[in-house]
């Protein structure tokens, strides 16, 4: 398959960019959220130019539906880089009382410098900065405990800039969701399209769905078989096999036919993005 440019940088990412870099000098410190199934591919690169030596602690949503073992590797391998990484799960708020310790100790340098100039009770201000679809809104209202900020599963439902109060102690800035201009690598655009990040509607969705299938035969073959494989054809779903046949399988083994009996790859395919998504294959890290 010819590598596809997945590209997605609209007028509104600009704005909201620059919008974030004037912010930067009202917050004490960065949240910077990035997802758990592709901890390296939706981590802005123009966040570390944008916010240089500020204090920062890297949130790992929807660890819920990533590997786990492969997440407890990226936690590792952050803090062998310096970077403090707590994968969570909104749903359940795992981690974020872990966010919560780790915002004081990043903070704790500057409450002290405060209370020398008797600045008493100021709150600390943070900002939550992403790509879209990340989960910054679900965060957000898990950590305030209450529904403060919109959320949806498609890209850019939070457009403008607004505050939320947490606590006397601690207030967030949320942010839109913004990539960058170009992906230098074919394969991190191919990762933040499968698990949404980049506008469904800008997407080949067999492609995609091939690719998928590709690295799922390789990395998840149980998932795989155990979600799709009708009973007892064990010999016929035998990998590695061509994506387009597996494709074929999956809309045969869900009775998804075009008039005649052929299989309906284009169904298929997006009943495949669509399970991975919501995490009915199984956990899976994409990297």
């Amino acid at each position: 398959m010819s590598e596809t440019q997945y590209q997605w940088y609209p007028g509104h990412m600009t704005k909201a960019r620059r919008m974030m870099q004037e912010n930067s000098k009202l917050v004490d410190l960065i949240i910077e959220l990035t997802d758990a199934r592709i901890p390296l591919s939706s981590r802005n690169p123009d966040i570390d130019t944008m916010f240089g030596n500020k204090a920062r602690i890297l949130v790992l949503t929807k660890a819920d539906l990533a590997d786990p073992v492969r997440t407890d590797r990226f936690v590792k391998q952050f803090a062998e880089s310096g970077i403090t990484a707590i994968p969570v799960d909104a749903r359940t708020r795992k981690g974020i009382d872990q966010i919560r310790r780790e915002i004081d100790k990043a903070c704790a340098a500057k409450r002290e410098r405060d209370r020398k100039r008797g600045i008493i009770g100021r709150p600390v201000r943070a900002m939550v900065v992403g790509i879209p679809n990340v989960g910054k809104s679900t965060f957000i209202n898990s950590f305030a405990g209450k529904a403060s900020a919109k959320t949806g599963n498609k890209p850019g439902v939070t457009r403008g800039k607004q505050w939320i109060r947490v606590s006397k102690e601690l207030e967030l800035l949320d942010t839109p969701g913004i990539l960058w201009p170009k992906f230098e690598d074919p394969a991190v655009g191919m990762r933040l399209a499968l698990t949404g990040a980049i506008r469904q509607e800008l997407l080949e969705e067999q492609e995609l769905a091939m690719r998928l299938l590709d690295y799922l035969q390789e990395n998840y073959p149980d998932l795989l078989r155990g979600r799709y494989m009708p009973e007892g054809e064990e010999e016929r779903w035998t990998f590695p096999l061509k994506p387009e046949m597996l494709l074929e399988m999956v809309a045969q083994s869900r009775n998804l036919v075009r008039a005649g009996g052929e299989p309906d790859q284009m169904r298929a395919a997006v009943l495949l993005l669509d399970e991975l998504r919501s995490g009915r294959i199984g956990r899976i890290t994409l990297e």
